[in-house]
């Protein structure tokens, strides 16, 4: 992994790690931080050692948004034909599990963000919002549909015509994140999770980040018939026969990812 200038990045025990490092902006994401986020990120993707990814910031701020004052005097033409937000579509095509451990402030860009990962773990400090309306637009990254796919039309439409922010405990009782941890204990509870799941079976957790998105982008009859196939196609795997043999003789599985 090549050094960064915005971001930090760690491997550990099949984990690959990015820590937001812009603590002058709260993590704002301007076009380099984007940009880096990214390329680590596709890096692990593309890593077989590699079998989930942790994102982070720091305690303030997991990211409080895109850089506004990179962008305000760029025109229509300049966002339309170098936009800084194409480049997500790869990150969200990532076959590899993503969580995304938050604190502090996650908002426009920053929640977006999150959004886009598997997982959120959200500290007890943090506070999740889609702010754009103040400013005069709308969000860019996703926030106008992946929020209400996470916590419905009704209290989206509050948050995103209001710039109205929801605290943790609000974002939990939504559906907005995974669960809410004491911030002491945000990134040893992600790396027990990370650990967790990149100690699973690497093609099969492929299959089952992939249905998750069936599910996401299609009807229920297109999602189901995705996921029939894609279990039905495990039977052709190794760690398919040690999961279920280890199961039968009350041991842990070895899976070998293949």
């Amino acid at each position: 992994m090549p050094q960064y200038d915005l971001i930090l990045t760690e491997t550990r025990n099949r984990v690959g790690y990015i820590t937001l490092n812009r603590p002058e902006a709260l993590n704002a994401l301007n076009l380099q931080l984007s940009g880096e986020i990214i390329e680590a990120a596709l890096a692990y993707d593309a890593d077989p050692e590699i079998g989930a990814i942790v994102i982070t910031g720091s305690e303030r701020a997991f990211a409080a948004g895109a850089d506004i004052l990179e962008m305000a005097d760029r025109s229509y033409a300049s966002m339309f034909l170098n936009g800084p937000f194409a480049r997500w579509d790869a990150f969200t095509a990532m076959r590899t599990p993503v969580i995304a451990a938050v604190a502090g402030f996650a908002l426009g860009g920053g929640c977006e963000l999150a959004m886009m990962c598997d997982i959120i773990l959200a500290a007890d400090t943090a506070k999740f919002g889609q702010p754009e309306i103040n400013l005069g637009v709308i969000p860019g990254m996703g926030g106008s549909q992946r929020l209400p796919a996470a916590i419905g039309k009704y209290k989206a439409a509050e948050m995103l015509f209001t710039a109205r922010v929801m605290h943790a405990d609000e974002a939990d009782r939504a559906g907005l994140v995974s669960r809410v941890v004491p911030a002491a204990e945000l990134l040893d509870e992600a790396t027990k999770v990370a650990e967790t799941i990149a100690a699973k079976s690497l093609p099969v957790i492929y299959a089952m980040k992939n249905a998750l998105r069936v599910s996401q982008d299609s009807g229920i009859t297109d999602g189901v018939r995705y996921e029939q196939q894609a279990f039905t196609s495990g039977f052709s795997l190794h760690d398919q026969k040690e999961g279920m043999a280890a199961f039968r003789e009350k041991r842990d599985p070895e899976f070998r990812g293949e």
